[in-house]
């Protein structure tokens, strides 16, 4: 069923296809269920990949993820349902999709990316990301980069990366040391908003400042060395009660419990449409990289839906001083 899906995408040339490339042969197919595909991620983004992957024809998939299942995962990772909280988010998006999609195999792993060794991820011809984590991307890179043999082409696994904030996202290809890795485009990534002291302390202007005064000094004046837990909704709920009579006394409006939460737990917004089409763009490059049926993306995609529909694609250069993949 899902080879047939992709039938009309193999049946001829486009006109930027590689010479090499021949038409709907089986050798084609066979490229495509044979390859094994790893998956990091299994939340919003990486259910839609999962999803997509297998109905692209790809039969030999891995899914890797540490998180569990939380009540509010439900409203844009479609893969799970309320029965599944609290378990984890590889396993029961590898079922789900396994249960619905005959002939494909996800075999998963509820554990950080760091817990596999070199021979794990040797095995895979290319690996997708669909993380929410800077320091987890900057590792899996590094890990690509010290994976492979110059001497070897075969040891080259190409990484696509995808990621959502809102209504913008993104999705790239690296190709080990011979583009752009993603420790080359770290100056891209805006840095953790802080706020000075002094504001929070004594001219407050944001409700973010309000929240903050809250988290970083109140809470330590009133429970001393307790740490303060997120996932407790009393806990939340007193961050919200007093971030909001401090707003009162200053007249700032916009204090409530979703950007209390967002901003104690640094929550990045994710919605769900976003993530379809970075997932679709990601999808898309794994089937033209495994398949040749057109050429690959080089090497950065960029989506915006804030107002209208805006995309831009244009080649990330390699930056001279990279420490991972050197850039010359």
């Amino acid at each position: 069923m899902s080879i047939n899906s992709i039938k009309p995408f193999t049946e001829k040339k486009g006109p930027f296809t590689d010479d090499v490339y021949e038409p709907n042969t089986e050798e084609t197919f066979n490229a495509i269920r044979s390859s094994k595909i790893l998956v990091i991620g299994a939340g919003g983004l990486g259910c839609e990949i999962l999803k997509n992957l297998s109905l692209s024809g790809f039969q030999d998939i891995h899914v890797i993820d540490m998180d569990t299942i939380d009540l509010t995962n439900l409203n844009r990772q479609f893969l799970f349902r309320n029965k599944d909280i609290g378990k984890s988010k590889a396993k029961v998006a590898s079922q789900f999709v396994m249960n619905r999609i005959p002939n494909v195999q996800i075999t998963p792993h509820f554990c950080r990316i760091q817990d596999k060794d070199d021979l794990f991820y040797r095995q895979f011809q290319l690996v997708i990301c669909g993380l929410d984590s800077t320091e987890a991307r900057r590792w899996i890179n590094h890990k690509l980069v010290t994976l492979l043999d110059p001497n070897d082409f075969s040891s080259l696994i190409p990484m696509i990366d995808g990621g959502t904030e809102g209504f913008r996202g993104q999705s790239r290809l690296i190709l080990p040391t011979l583009s752009s890795c993603f420790e080359c485009s770290l100056d891209m990534i805006p840095t953790n908003v802080t706020y000075p002291v002094c504001t929070i302390a004594n001219t407050p202007r944001l409700p973010e400042h309000c929240i903050e005064w809250a988290h970083q000094l109140e809470w330590p004046k009133k429970f001393g060395d307790k740490p303060f837990d997120a996932d407790d909704p009393s806990q939340v709920d007193w961050m919200y009660k007093t971030s909001l009579e401090r707003a009162k006394h200053f007249d700032i409006e916009g204090v409530t419990l979703s950007l209390t939460l967002g901003v104690v737990k640094n929550i990045i917004p994710a919605i769900s449409s976003t993530n379809a089409i970075i997932a679709a763009s990601c999808c898309n490059e794994a089937l033209k990289l495994i398949s040749n049926v057109n050429p690959i993306l080089d090497n950065y995609m960029m989506y915006s839906g804030d107002e209208s529909v805006f995309t831009y694609t244009f080649k990330h250069e390699r930056k001279p001083s990279c420490p991972v993949c050197g850039g010359s």
